[in-house]
């Protein structure tokens, strides 16, 4: 997920680098803060994949020792 913030900051640069603009201090802070909002939101989603298999896993566990 770190790639996808990457991509995301590297595709705002370009854009403001195509508008001829370079980006203030206040803007390269802002544009951090968008990028570290996403990549904390995807690695809240990946934690809770993470969470869903560890339940998957428990289960199937549990099913495999009532069936021994």
């Amino acid at each position: 997920m770190n790639k996808f913030a990457v991509a995301c900051a590297a595709a705002a640069l370009m854009t403001l680098a195509a508008c001829g603009e370079k980006p203030a201090a206040t803007n390269n802070a802002a544009n951090e803060v968008v990028v570290n909002e996403l990549e904390n939101a995807a690695n809240a989603t990946d934690n809770a994949a993470n969470a869903l298999d560890n339940v998957a896993n428990a289960t199937n566990n549990a099913a495999n020792n009532a069936a021994e």
